[in-house]
């Protein structure tokens, strides 16, 4: 097993049908021990039931969005768990009326809150699990992205910058930290219906396209992306830092 012996940090997971969830499933099947985070309190009995499916995994509350939180969650799970190999970033969020409305309208402070929380979270994880020495030489920093980040998609509207810039984030942190032996990327999942999916406009019609216009004619699923991140959890993909992995049937590719 490509993850036998290794701790991940699992970022984000909401329930059953979230990306993040796969990541989980996929790891532990892999041979890793699966710790997560939740936002909000009222989440823990529905977060906790959800990953009693996999043996050994702990879950801990966490507001990402607010630095001193953050780092009293991790100081929390280096204290009971020893250091880590790998984190996914599977947290997002924008404000609905910037998702439905015409991007040109998105108000100034909902384009700060879709940056903050969606790109700049994986900043502060990073540069706080370096500061407390959490992570194990050769450790993995994973986020999620989409395609939206650099193409015009209706109704992504402010999460597509926001994406955008964590792409770019990804760039400098795999800089920042490659001397101390640790990896940063980040997988670009195609169209799914998860939580998230529902705030933006006419996703059905999405997942139509990429079935119709994709290489591999089809939509991808949550066990196929989770199978990508554990890969770069993984030693096989030691080499890869930077990098920007799409797990999306190849629609990326297609210039219609």
């Amino acid at each position: 097993m490509i993850l036998e012996n290794k701790k991940v940090l699992i970022m984000g997971i909401r329930n059953k049908w979230s990306i993040a969830w796969g990541a989980a499933k996929s790891a532990a099947e892999n041979g890793a021990q699966i710790l997560c985070t939740f936002m909000g309190e009222e989440n823990r009995e529905k977060i906790e039931e959800l990953i009693s499916e996999i043996p050994g995994s702990k879950a801990y509350e966490c507001d990402a969005s607010n630095d001193e939180a953050l780092k009293a969650t991790f100081e929390k799970i280096l204290e009971e768990n020893g250091k880590i190999d790998g984190i996914l970033h599977a947290i997002a969020h924008a404000n609905t009326e910037d998702l439905r409305n015409d991007f040109i309208n998105t108000s100034k402070d909902g384009f700060a809150h879709a940056n903050d929380v969606s790109a700049y979270t994986f900043v502060a994880v990073a540069r706080i699990s370096k500061e407390l020495d959490m992570l194990n030489e050769g450790a993995s920093l994973v986020t999620l992205t989409y395609h939206g980040s650099t193409k015009v998609l209706e109704g992504y509207n402010v999460m597509g910058v926001a994406k955008a810039a964590l792409e770019c984030s990804v760039r400098y942190l795999a800089d920042n930290l490659g001397p101390n032996g640790i990896r940063v990327n980040a997988v670009s999942a195609g169209p799914i219906k998860t939580l998230s999916a529902k705030g933006i406009k006419d996703f059905g019609s999405i997942l139509t396209v990429v079935e119709e216009k994709a290489p591999l004619r089809r939509n991808v699923t949550t066990k196929e992306v989770g199978d990508t991140i554990a890969f770069l959890f993984s030693s096989m993909s030691n080499a890869i830092t930077g990098q920007i992995i799409y797990a999306d049937s190849g629609y990326n590719v297609m210039g219609i």
